[in-house]
């Protein structure tokens, strides 16, 4: 007698393989991962040329407050305040930050008298607030003297010296300790 094998095709038998082989629970489950997110830094609007100030007769000083360090150059003109070029209002978004640019001008009484050209780096948004508030009466006490009396009595021509405190050895920030356990 002669023996008959039946052979099965093979595509029948792979597709039939795996579905089963993807049931199955053995494997390890993968861990999903977040995509890395990329910061972009905000696109910084083109000032049309006719806006932005000549720096070529203008007035320079330097501000800094905490981290941060403030280019300030001042011309005569109707008071527009660009930072990093961009217009005060796009840059500082809160009415808060405006508001401390603007400072320097409304104890002197010259607010829309000087165009404010200003590039800044370093630190956080109100720091670099604070950075262009100072550079802005220092320079503004250079370009008339006698503003000194008003600028330095307001305390704006003194630099805030408070910066960030460094982490010390052996505690989890500046001065926080580890939290205490009894046992």
């Amino acid at each position: 007698m002669t023996e008959v094998k039946k052979v099965a095709p093979a595509a029948k038998t792979v597709k039939k393989a795996a579905p089963a082989a993807a049931k199955t629970a053995v494997e390890k489950p993968v861990k999903k991962v977040a995509p890395a997110v990329k910061k972009v830094a905000p696109v910084a609007k083109k000032i049309p040329s006719d806006k932005i100030t000549k720096l070529s007769n203008a007035s320079y000083a330097t501000g800094k407050r905490k981290d941060s360090v403030a280019r300030v150059y001042l011309t005569p003109g109707k008071g527009n305040i660009i930072v990093n070029n961009m217009p005060m209002n796009e840059y500082f978004k809160r009415a808060v930050l405006q508001m401390i640019l603007l400072q320097p001008f409304g104890v002197t009484k010259r607010e829309g008298s000087y165009d404010v050209r200003a590039m800044v780096s370093g630190g956080g948004l109100s720091g670099q607030a604070g950075a262009v508030k100072h550079g802005i009466s220092k320079v503004l006490e250079t370009v008339e003297p006698e503003l000194r009396k008003a600028l330095k009595a307001a305390g704006f021509l003194t630099r805030d010296s408070r910066v960030v405190e460094r982490k010390h050895y052996g505690k989890r920030k500046a001065r926080r300790s580890t939290q205490f356990s009894k046992r």
